[in-house]
Protein backbone atom coordinates (compact mmCIF):
# COMPACT_ATOMS: atom_id res chain seq x y z
CA UNK A 1 0.00 0.00 0.00
CA UNK A 2 1.17 3.10 -1.18
CA UNK A 3 0.98 6.04 1.49
CA UNK A 4 2.05 9.17 0.02
CA UNK A 5 4.55 11.41 2.07
CA UNK A 6 3.10 15.04 3.53
CA UNK A 7 5.56 17.48 3.58
CA UNK A 8 5.41 20.16 5.83
CA UNK A 9 5.83 23.61 4.71
CA UNK A 10 7.92 26.13 6.72
CA UNK A 11 7.09 29.98 6.35
CA UNK A 12 9.69 32.63 7.49
CA UNK A 13 9.59 36.36 7.58
CA UNK A 14 11.81 38.05 4.42
CA UNK A 15 12.66 40.70 7.12
CA UNK A 16 13.38 39.11 10.23
CA UNK A 17 14.11 35.68 9.03
CA UNK A 18 11.89 34.35 11.86
CA UNK A 19 9.46 31.06 11.29
CA UNK A 20 6.26 31.83 11.15
CA UNK A 21 3.58 29.27 12.49
CA UNK A 22 0.00 29.19 11.11
CA UNK A 23 -2.75 28.38 12.60
CA UNK A 24 -5.25 28.84 9.90
CA UNK A 25 -5.33 28.05 6.10
CA UNK A 26 -5.66 31.42 5.15
CA UNK A 27 -3.36 34.50 6.00
CA UNK A 28 -5.37 38.14 6.31
CA UNK A 29 -3.70 40.96 4.52
CA UNK A 30 -3.25 42.76 7.55
CA UNK A 31 -1.46 39.87 9.03
CA UNK A 32 1.76 40.75 10.58
CA UNK A 33 5.05 39.12 11.82
CA UNK A 34 4.55 38.45 15.69
CA UNK A 35 8.88 39.02 16.00
CA UNK A 36 9.40 42.36 13.71
CA UNK A 37 5.74 43.58 12.63
CA UNK A 38 6.40 43.23 9.17
CA UNK A 39 3.30 43.02 6.90
CA UNK A 40 2.87 39.30 5.71
CA UNK A 41 1.02 39.25 2.76
CA UNK A 42 3.50 41.19 0.47
CA UNK A 43 5.90 40.68 -2.69
CA UNK A 44 9.03 40.13 -0.50
CA UNK A 45 7.06 36.90 1.38
CA UNK A 46 5.61 35.44 -1.86
CA UNK A 47 6.43 32.80 -3.92
CA UNK A 48 6.08 34.57 -6.82
CA UNK A 49 8.71 37.49 -6.20
CA UNK A 50 12.03 37.55 -8.11
CA UNK A 51 14.06 40.56 -8.78
CA UNK A 52 14.90 39.27 -11.90
CA UNK A 53 11.66 39.75 -13.75
CA UNK A 54 9.95 42.53 -15.19
CA UNK A 55 7.89 44.11 -12.51
CA UNK A 56 9.57 41.63 -9.84
CA UNK A 57 6.53 38.87 -10.82
CA UNK A 58 6.55 35.86 -11.74
CA UNK A 59 3.19 35.77 -12.60
CA UNK A 60 2.77 37.62 -15.70
CA UNK A 61 -0.65 38.75 -15.07
CA UNK A 62 -0.17 40.56 -11.50
CA UNK A 63 -0.71 44.05 -11.40
CA UNK A 64 2.36 46.60 -10.49
CA UNK A 65 2.69 46.96 -6.89
CA UNK A 66 4.60 50.21 -5.66
CA UNK A 67 6.08 49.02 -2.39
CA UNK A 68 7.31 45.62 -2.39
CA UNK A 69 7.45 45.62 1.27
CA UNK A 70 4.19 46.92 2.23
CA UNK A 71 0.48 44.62 2.22
CA UNK A 72 -1.13 44.82 -0.66
CA UNK A 73 -4.77 43.35 -2.18
CA UNK A 74 -2.55 41.28 -4.62
CA UNK A 75 -4.69 37.97 -5.48
CA UNK A 76 -2.42 35.63 -6.68
CA UNK A 77 -0.19 35.78 -3.65
CA UNK A 78 1.09 32.54 -1.84
CA UNK A 79 3.36 32.70 0.70
CA UNK A 80 6.91 31.32 -0.15
CA UNK A 81 7.88 27.87 1.69
CA UNK A 82 10.92 28.51 2.97
CA UNK A 83 13.64 30.96 3.66
CA UNK A 84 14.45 33.37 0.61
CA UNK A 85 17.82 32.35 -1.44
CA UNK A 86 20.26 34.16 0.01
CA UNK A 87 18.71 35.29 3.57
CA UNK A 88 21.67 33.13 5.25
CA UNK A 89 24.19 34.95 3.37
CA UNK A 90 22.85 38.51 3.91
CA UNK A 91 22.69 37.77 7.74
CA UNK A 92 26.69 36.52 7.59
CA UNK A 93 27.25 39.84 5.61
CA UNK A 94 25.64 42.19 8.16
CA UNK A 95 27.06 40.49 11.17
CA UNK A 96 30.46 40.58 9.45
CA UNK A 97 30.15 44.32 9.01
CA UNK A 98 29.00 44.85 12.51
CA UNK A 99 32.19 43.32 13.30
CA UNK A 100 33.81 46.50 12.21
CA UNK A 101 31.90 49.46 13.11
Amino acid sequence: MYIPKIEEKHYFCFKCGHEIDFDRIKMARTDTCPHCGQDLHCCRNCEYWDPGYHNQCRERIAEYIADRERANYCTHFTFRDGKEEGADLQAAKAKLNDLFK
